[in-house]
């Protein structure tokens, strides 16, 4: 795929080699990402995306070698690069390449990477989706408040039990039950003309998609309930549809073999949002 990227302070079109064998990152997970995205010259929410790389590498014990502002202008610079049609996926990483110790990761060591490439954002179309056995990890379990590397796996293998069933997503929930979130975004379902979606508890990436949809459904004097969610909701949702960097707003048309129809609810989130980010985020003239 086409793209860009940063490293050491010079901008590469193919991806550069920067770990080995031996780097913390390589084989003992030592790594943080977050995603921002931008197509048409718009790119939403850019300096929350890299604020939370900044405040993630922290929580995961490193020492960040570039400030948010540092880069959330690398990013524009790319997107530049890129062009204003280009739809893309935006992930600035650091990562440590030395250890302390057994395990633990030396800070001085932390190293960072930014890569920018074509990534179209999927249609609005439905998805089918399941429950799994899965579950999210509580906060002593694993590093719940960094958008780690590490803690993407599991749901990997939930999205693998869902395709073995013939479900193109998984629910997951987390330690004690309650619904968390989908295997790669969060979600949000309507009953009753409310939207209702599980509450921030730790154990789930609360995703900046996630909040901007809640404020601007509430801005619209739309109802958003944030709760625990019991997964037999599920099964008597008027709606439910994801939130998430990837595909932003998307509704699940088939939940558990129940058939259901995108609704309103949903489709006026995509609306709210896509408006808003036109309205507040172009970082590129309009084409034509």
């Amino acid at each position: 795929m086409a793209g860009v990227y940063w490293y050491g302070g010079t901008w590469f079109t193919e991806e550069p080699k920067v770990i080995g064998p031996m780097d913390h990152a390589f084989w003992l997970g030592s790594v943080i990402f977050d995603g921002g995205r931008s197509f048409g010259g718009v790119a939403p929410d850019l300096d929350r995306h890299s604020a939370r790389a900044v405040q993630s590498a922290r929580n995961m014990l490193m020492k960040p070698t570039m400030t948010a502002e540092q880069i959330e202008e690398l990013c524009r610079e790319g997107i530049r690069r890129m062009g204003p049609e280009a739809e893309l996926y935006i992930r600035p990483m650091f990562f440590v390449r030395k250890g302390l110790g057994a395990a633990r990761p030396d800070p001085d060591s932390t190293d960072f990477i930014l890569a920018i490439y074509d990534s179209p954002l999927p249609p609005y179309k439905g998805f089918s989706a399941c429950l799994a056995p899965q579950r999210r990890p509580a906060p002593d379990q694993a590093p719940t408040d960094a958008k780690a590397a590490a803690l993407y796996p599991n749901g990997s293998r939930a999205a693998l039990f869902a395709m073995q069933k013939g479900f193109e997503n998984a629910v997951v929930c987390d330690p004690i039950g309650n619904v968390a979130e989908f295997a790669s975004a969060n979600l949000m379902f309507a009953k009753d003309g409310k939207v209702i979606t599980p509450a921030a508890n730790g154990t789930f990436l609360a995703g900046i998609t996630r909040s901007r949809v809640i404020a601007l459904l509430r801005e619209a004097g739309v109802t958003v309930e944030e709760r625990a969610v019991r997964p037999e909701e599920l099964l008597e949702a008027d709606e439910i549809f994801s939130t998430g960097n990837y595909g932003k707003v998307l509704p699940c048309t088939n939940y558990e073999g129940r058939a259901m129809q995108p609704g309103p609810l949903a489709q006026k989130a995509r609306t709210l949002y896509f408006d808003w980010a036109e309205q507040h985020w172009r970082v590129l003239p309009k084409v034509g």
